[in-house]
Parts: structure tokens; C-alpha cells; sequence
């Protein structure tokens, strides 16, 4: 029965990290209008890179108060991984919007937030679970192991017989 609670309490844990999640998506909602915004002047790639940088600063840090519940600042540490992880979605994006700008020669503002949000959306998921498995990750206590003391390597007193060191094994 302890197993199924445990189960069931990661399970709703896991859901209500990922609504927090879905509630700081307004940084990247944001962001899609920013990248739109900042492309009418510099090319749609440097403004969706500039934009993912400034938005990943900002989405960290309200990831470690707020959705993942890590107690405070992100580290450097996590900041570098997030990074990581927004490295790969600004691959995604971006991937998407240079596809569609090859099927269509002039797409419209419109149909290119549609495709920015559509491949935004597949890639915050698979963030959401390098966040939470890696970047943000707690560490899991071990089983069994509370209040366990580590053998002694050696012993002071003298070797044990060989037909004590077989009956043992």
C-alpha cells in the first residue's frame, strides 16, 4: 500500500510541477511576441536566439522558486543545464519556422506564431521533462539505507580462519 501512495503522490507531484510549468509558459508565450517584435528589425533567427536567451535567464529562475520547488536562486549550475535545454528547443523553433519559410515562400505573421508556438509547445514538454529529471532534480533517498552504518574496512584483531571466511560467503 506504501508503494501505491508513493506512486501516486510522484504521479501528483509531477502534475502539479507541470502545472506550475504551463503557469510560467507566459514567459514564453511572451517571448513568441518578443521574437516577433525584435524580427521586424533583425533577422528572425537572431531574434528568436536573443529572446531564448533572455527568456531562459528569467523561466530558471522562476523554475527553481516556483515550479520545482528547489528552495531559492538557480544555481550556476542549473542555469548552464536550462541552457542546455533551451539550446535544443531554439534548434526546434527554429528548425520549424526555416521549414515553413521553404514551404511558403511569404508566410504571414499569423501562420508563422501558429508554427513558432505549435514546435514551442512540443519542445517545452521535453523540457519540462529534462527540468525536472535532471536539471532540477531531487535527491532520491536510498532504500533501506536510513540509519545503516558503513561496515569497517579493516579490523584490528587478527584474519579470520579460511572455514569462517566460507561459512560467511
Amino acid at each position: 500500500m506504501d508503494a501505491v501512495r508513493s506512486r501516486s503522490g510522484t504521479t501528483s507531484g509531477a502534475l502539479n510541477a507541470f502545472a506550475r510549468f504551463v503557469l510560467c509558459g507566459g514567459v514564453g508565450l511572451a517571448s513568441s511576441f518578443a521574437v516577433t517584435a525584435l524580427a521586424s528589425w533583425v533577422p528572425w533567427v537572431l531574434a528568436n536566439a536573443v529572446i531564448t536567451a533572455l527568456s531562459t535567464l528569467l523561466a530558471t529562475e522562476l523554475h527553481a522558486r516556483f515550479t520545482f520547488g528547489a528552495g531559492g536562486r538557480a544555481t550556476r549550475r542549473q542555469h548552464a543545464q536550462s541552457a542546455g535545454s533551451a539550446a535544443a528547443a531554439y534548434a526546434v523553433t527554429s528548425g520549424a519556422v526555416l521549414a515553413l519559410h521553404q514551404l511558403v515562400v511569404t508566410p504571414g505573421p499569423v501562420l508563422e506564431q501558429v508554427v513558432y508556438l505549435a514546435a514551442s509547445a512540443l519542445a517545452g514538454v521535453a523540457r519540462f521533462a529534462v527540468l525536472r529529471l535532471v536539471v532540477f532534480a531531487r535527491p532520491r533517498p536510498q532504500r533501506g539505507g536510513a540509519g545503516r552504518t558503513a561496515l569497517p574496512l579493516a579490523r584490528a584483531s587478527a584474519p579470520a580462519a579460511p572455514a569462517g571466511l566460507c561459512r560467511a560467503a
